[in-house]
């Protein structure tokens, strides 16, 4: 099995919880519990306010360039399904950065989880 792990880089053979994201009920794409749960609250946000942009991730175990681009819009069939059935803990940082990417002109990737602020 591939996906990505919870820095948002992909690696092959996981202990990690993977969730899949499937979209228009034709392409799915396995995805750490983790990123699965940073990714859908960006994605619900952007198209709760109608607005469709390009998601695009890589998997380096596909044939080819392993690189998967597809066009996010409310009109367009979403599903998030996780491993696991507790939800793990949001970093800000990470939110902020990936809703950064989701609102320049390449669209949605997988940035690298930064390190989240400390607990007082």
């Amino acid at each position: 099995m591939s996906g990505l792990c919870n820095r948002g880089t992909l690696r092959r053979d996981t202990l990690a919880p993977m969730g899949t994201l499937t979209y228009d009920s034709k392409l799915t794409v396995s995805l750490d519990d983790r990123v699965l749960a940073h990714l859908q609250p960006v994605i619900w946000s952007k198209l709760r306010r109608g607005e469709p942009f390009s998601f695009t991730w890589t998997d380096p175990m596909r044939p080819g360039l392993g690189r998967t681009s597809v066009w996010l819009s409310p009109n367009i069939p979403l599903a998030f399904e996780y491993f696991g059935s507790r939800a793990p803990r949001l970093n800000p940082l990470w939110l902020d950065a990936l809703s950064k990417a989701a609102n320049s002109p390449t669209g949605l990737s997988i940035v690298p989880e930064p390190e989240a602020p400390e607990a007082p």
